[in-house]
């Protein structure tokens, strides 16, 4: 089984910092998941570029 990259990001919301373990196989996506601490609703988007590099954004959706 391949390793998933794991990204630590601050909740926009609580300010603590949770782990997100990517699905990186699926190139570009963008989705919606709960913050591990506050249960409030966290965007994220996944990037991946032509060489594999992972770039993770998270944000809440009052932020949008």
């Amino acid at each position: 089984m391949p390793h998933l990259p794991a990204f630590d990001i601050d909740c926009p919301y609580c300010g603590e910092t949770i782990t997100l373990v990517v699905d990186d196989s699926g190139g570009d996506q963008q989705y919606i998941e709960d913050c591990h601490v506050c249960c409030k609703p966290i965007e994220v988007r996944v990037r991946v570029d032509d060489d594999g590099a992972v770039e993770v954004d998270a944000w809440g959706q009052d932020d949008a």
